[in-house]
């Protein structure tokens, strides 16, 4: 069984689920997504884990109604201002999951390949986008994103992101918003995923 974790039900509302797929509509946010996953991956076995719904991207990276596969997304404002290492008595602060390397490479070519941020406000100025940029070097921007792949991490469980992209990252007024434009191409490229999951020719 493999696990579609979106934030919103209405994200995937142009993809049919397989049989072998549920899909679980964590709430909006990364609080609600770590718990939400977390939840589900400890209580039913999950082959993998797959981050689908939609997010904003930077204007010279690609364009509104395009996907990407992300391969690693980082939580945003994390940790010490400014960035830097955060001196700690014992251990040390986790701020960036990766996708599982393996499913990364049974994926190639479906997507171009994009790395994330997870923030708890939707970024609404250039200033904000130009700072976050700056510190994660991130192509796209979602609320989700680390929760999901860091909660199936911890879990053991493989795991990816598909984001159509519904906007821009920056000044809200000029973010060219299209909440239909991403929902198509998160379900487009989720099925082609699914498709190259089911197959056995490249195992």
């Amino acid at each position: 069984m493999i696990l579609v974790v979106c934030a919103l039900s209405a994200e995937l509302r142009f993809f049919t689920p397989p049989a072998n797929v549920k899909i679980f509509a964590c709430g909006v946010g990364p609080v609600e997504a770590a718990i939400g996953v977390a939840r589900q991956l400890g209580s039913a076995p999950y082959a993998a884990v797959i981050n689908a719904g939609i997010g904003g991207i930077y204007r010279d990276v690609a364009r509104v109604g395009d996907a990407r596969l992300i391969t690693a997304d980082a939580l945003g404002d994390f940790g010490l201002e400014g960035g830097g290492v955060l001196a700690l008595p014992e251990g040390t602060l986790v701020e960036r999951a990766s996708a599982d390397a393996a499913l990364v490479a049974r994926l190639a070519g479906i997507a171009p390949h994009a790395t994330g941020v997870t923030v708890a406000a939707v970024t609404t100025t250039d200033a904000t986008g130009r700072r976050l940029r700056a510190r994660y070097g991130h192509d796209v921007e979602t609320m989700e994103g680390f929760s999901v792949l860091r909660a199936a991490e911890v879990a053991g469980v493989p795991a990816i992101g598909v984001r159509g992209i519904s906007n821009y990252i920056g000044d809200r007024a000029a973010s060219e918003w299209d909440f239909t434009a991403g929902a198509r191409a998160t379900a487009a490229t989720l099925d082609r995923v699914l498709a190259r999951l089911a197959s056995r020719k490249d195992e």
